[in-house]
């Protein structure tokens, strides 16, 4: 693994290389498409990008738990949860195998 993080800053500063926008179009650009994501997201609705995989928001419902400390049981309160999943070209880019004939699922 290379431990390398990507930021905002380093996604700006791709766009700003490869399209040729002005560094303050492109976090301009970045933040939208980003902020496009989050809203859709919290509206609940399934986000996916063709080639790259989906981002899915799903409803956990109320459970027990267990603090691993004491070994006391907690109800852990329904909440909603991101999920995502990637596309299976995406998973065979980031394997090195050869993306013919792999569906975009």
């Amino acid at each position: 693994m290379a431990g390398n993080t990507v930021t905002r800053a380093d996604l700006c500063e791709a766009v700003y290389q490869k399209v040729g926008l002005s560094r303050t179009e492109s976090s301009e650009l970045v933040e939208l498409v980003l902020h496009e994501i989050s809203s859709c997201l919290e509206r609940g609705e399934t986000v996916k990008l063709s080639s790259f995989g989906s981002f899915v928001v799903r409803s956990k419902g109320e459970r027990i738990g267990r603090n691993p400390k004491t070994g006391k049981e907690v109800p852990i309160s329904p909440r909603r949860v991101m999920v995502f999943k990637p596309s299976n070209i995406l998973k065979a880019q980031i394997n090195g195998e050869t993306t013919e004939g792999v569906s975009e699922d």
